[in-house]
């Protein structure tokens, strides 16, 4: 199956954009809300109240596009903030499994409990699911590895996790939208929505499972977690809402107003399409190049400099990390933009061994 032509119609970049996984293309239909959130702004038209709206559509969209119930989820900003509640409740002597390759807003809130006698063990990424044992408390990882795309069997990692007891913690920020997620079988999972999802960035979800929601406090409870947000603005007593939205954080308001319309264009296609499209065009250029087939959308190779120099050239977008040149392909890609990436590459004197 093809991206449909009404969804590919929504994105008219000026560039080739391999760079979906630092920052995703906002569809029209983004550009228009922002453009009319603003101007009704402007004018004075909107009511702090009427924000509301859009955030509901996106957390229904998201609900949607990761298989999770809406209740579960709670609006937050970036990603460590939703770690920080995952590192919240582990006690002193207790073990979180990490790999040590791992994005730091996944890594940095445990190992900043490390003083508070928490043990962070860290394995390589590829021997993360033989290491889930009942010594350890929680498992926290990203279900696609940024720097290199590395896929994490989440099938396993949630079947080996109840095994061991362990409460399960996914990033999920470098997979929804083109792996297909079911949210619900984990406990927590987080995703900053500016990069596949589309969205502006200042917009992400956390997912909790309800057994949590009395034993994982909120850490920083303002008005918007409240049971009713425009009832609690003022005094005691303490009253957070009966589900996730708990850990609501205030939100960005324009941000949800462009975050709403990407997620339901999303929503409705099938992350498998997607994903088919997005592998199937990484495993192109993995062709050209002379590198074996992967079951990603994200490619980490070594470019010479004559080489990052004709991407330079021929207008393509792609991100340095970790040493590498990271290419990331989503739906607005096509398959001509790889061949014409291909060829510059392959004109130019390579690095790869």
């Amino acid at each position: 199956m093809t991206i449909p032509a009404h969804v590919r119609d929504q994105f008219s970049p000026s560039r080739i954009h391999f760079d979906s996984a630092s920052l995703g293309l906002a569809p029209a239909a983004t550009t228009a809300a922002l453009a009319d959130a603003i101007a009704a702004g402007s004018r004075g038209e909107v009511a702090a109240q009427d924000y509301d709206l859009a955030i509901a559509r996106a957390r229904q969209a998201y609900a949607t596009i990761v298989g999770c119930p809406v209740d579960w989820l709670a609006i937050t900003t970036p990603v460590s903030v939703a770690t920080g509640h995952a590192a919240a409740l582990l006690r002193p002597g207790e073990t979180v499994l990490v790999a040590e390759e791992e994005f730091t807003s996944v890594l940095f809130p445990f190992l900043a409990r490390e003083g508070d006698g928490i043990v962070v063990r860290q394995v390589p990424i590829a021997e993360l699911l033989d290491h889930i044992d009942p010594s350890v408390e929680m498992v926290a990882v990203s279900a696609v590895q940024s720097a290199d795309g590395y896929r994490l069997d989440l099938d396993a990692l949630a079947t080996r996790a109840k095994e061991a007891g362990a409460l399960t913690y996914v990033d999920i920020t470098q997979a929804a939208g083109w792996i297909t997620i079911d949210a619900s079988r984990f406990d927590m999972t987080s995703a900053g929505l500016y990069k596949w999802l589309c969205s502006p960035r200042g917009s992400g979800f956390f997912s909790v499972a309800p057994h949590l929601w009395d034993r994982m406090a909120a850490l920083a409870p303002g008005w918007y977690s409240g049971q009713d947000p425009w009832t609690s603005t003022y005094r005691a007593p303490f009253r957070q809402a009966d589900n996730a939205r708990r850990y609501d954080v205030s939100p960005a308001w324009l941000c949800w107003e462009g975050a709403a319309p990407a997620l339901e264009l999303l929503a409705t296609l099938d992350p498998a399409t997607v994903g088919s499209h997005n592998i199937g065009l990484a495993n192109r250029l993995r062709t050209g190049l002379g590198m074996p087939p992967s079951d990603s959308a994200i490619v980490s190779t070594d470019l010479s400099p004559g080489q990052v120099r004709a991407l330079d050239e021929l207008g393509v977008n792609v991100a340095s990390r970790d040493g590498r040149t990271r290419f990331s392909f989503h739906l607005y890609n096509s398959e001509a933009e790889v061949e014409k990436t291909v060829d510059a590459l392959t004109a130019e004197p390579s690095n790869l061994g």
